[in-house]
């Protein structure tokens, strides 16, 4: 794994030039609740201070995330973090929760401690702007406050095998925008021999959530008594598109979760689409060169391209502490969201940025220009137009059991027991209905 340049510390620091010129973009992506304060000197006489957090991040990320807490470790003397990997429910009860999703957690009887209230306990100062609105607002209390710190944000976008694009003969330096065109990239691929054409993590995120965004499609409908609203044209059409797939022998599924990133990078499938946040991982796994192209949209769908939606794993943290355990938990925050450590959690992990000075980094260094090409991406497919009311995030995707109900559906149409329509037909019923 390549270090990180030392030149980029002045690229996010430096003249305010920059900032200026990208202040409006950068605030789009800035999540509520973010802290921009470096911590006060640690007391020489005071004790340390033990934390512990577990995450579920997988192996790779897992590894990223304790160069970012060694690396504050050995700055910040009066507190120690330690971080360990396994389901977050086995085990002693951490401090830190990361790689959990709300759902998760709500269904949990945890108790949460609000991040804003950790920060404003430490005499922090909190500067809280508009929630961007295709950001996922899970992380965020009914009046918009941090409850968590959004750390692990992802977009969609495509991989793929370049080695295998040039054996197919595709030019993998002219990858086309839509669907139907991808289409004919796969029947390419699967002419060659190609066993897997196509994968996808996320199924339900990625097919329902961010397919209905993209092509401005409301996730719920319109108006006071707003509900679940999945089973529109747009919908019904790509589930359909899909299924076609399937039985052509282009896609391939390996559940609900990001397996099929696995997949890809052992070369057993050729393109996939997954978050943004896969490619560093993607890159140090496999065995070829991977390239990066937008999400695919659906050519005719009006007002398509809109807007992608940014989602991931927060870091939460539990209630029950102490008062210094908190203090150091804010101290820890504010270290995460300085710019440097924002340039190294966007390069080694892949993570979106949180803050202005991040956003910089992935829209303007030339040095990072190849190793931040999936946030580049992601950033254009997030605000390539003004967020809609059809396109904006909605929590009740991370409501409990939604998505399990969703993606027990998509499955029927997978094996084909039910058709695109009647599948997202009933699972708006069962969600509406609360038959969960």
């Amino acid at each position: 794994m390549r270090s990180l340049p030392r030149a980029l510390l002045p690229l996010c620091c430096g003249p305010s030039r920059f900032l200026v010129r990208h202040f409006s973009l950068s605030i789009s992506l800035v999540f509520a609740g973010s802290v921009w304060i470096l911590p006060a000197p640690v007391s020489a006489a005071e004790p340390v201070v033990e934390l512990d957090m577990v995450h579920e991040l997988g192996p790779d990320k897992g590894e990223q995330l304790v160069k970012l807490v060694d690396r504050f470790n050995a700055t910040n003397k009066g507190i120690h973090i330690t971080v360990s990997s396994r389901p977050w429910t086995q085990g002693k009860p951490d401090l830190m929760i990361l790689g959990s999703d709300s759902e998760a957690l709500l269904l949990s009887r945890r108790s949460i401690k609000p991040l804003h209230e950790i920060m404003t306990a430490a005499e922090q100062t909190v500067r809280t702007l508009a929630v961007p609105r295709m950001m996922s607002p899970s992380s965020l209390d009914s009046k918009g406050r941090s409850m968590a710190l959004p750390v692990g944000l992802g977009t969609p976008v495509m991989y793929a095998n370049k080695q295998g694009l040039v054996l197919a003969g595709v030019d993998p330096d002219k990858l086309p925008k839509t669907w139907q065109d991808w289409q004919d990239i796969m029947g390419k691929l699967r002419q060659y021999g190609f066993n897997c054409p196509y994968t996808t993590s996320e199924p339900v995120s990625i097919f329902i959530e961010n397919v209905s965004a993209w092509h401005n499609q409301p996730y719920m409908s319109a108006g006071k008594n707003s509900q679940i609203s999945i089973n529109g044209l747009m919908q019904v059409k790509h589930v359909a598109f899909m299924n076609s797939w399937v039985r052509g022998q282009y896609l391939h599924l390996f559940g609900q979760g990001n397996e099929a990133e696995n997949q890809f990078a052992k070369g057993n499938c050729l393109t996939l689409t997954a978050p943004s946040s896969a490619l560093p991982t993607l890159r140090r796994q496999a065995q070829f060169d991977i390239v990066v192209a937008p999400f695919p949209y659906h050519d005719g769908a009006y007002g398509s391209p809109q807007n992608t939606l940014a989602d991931g794993p927060s870091m939460w943290v539990a209630a029950g502490r102490t008062a210094a355990e908190y203090k150091a938990v804010a101290r820890f925050v504010s270290f995460w969201l300085t710019p440097e450590s924002q340039v190294e959690w966007q390069v080694n992990a892949g993570y979106l940025p949180l803050d202005p000075a991040g956003l910089l980094v992935a829209t303007d260094s030339a040095l990072l220009q190849d190793q931040l090409i999936a946030n580049r991406i992601g950033i254009a497919e997030l605000t390539h137009k003004p967020v809609t009311n059809a396109s904006a995030a909605s929590d009740l995707a991370h409501a409990p059991g939604v998505r399990r109900v969703i993606g027990e559906e998509l499955d029927a149409v997978w094996a084909d027991r039910k058709p695109a329509k009647q599948a997202l037909d009933d699972a708006v019923a069962r969600i509406r209905s609360g038959r969960m």
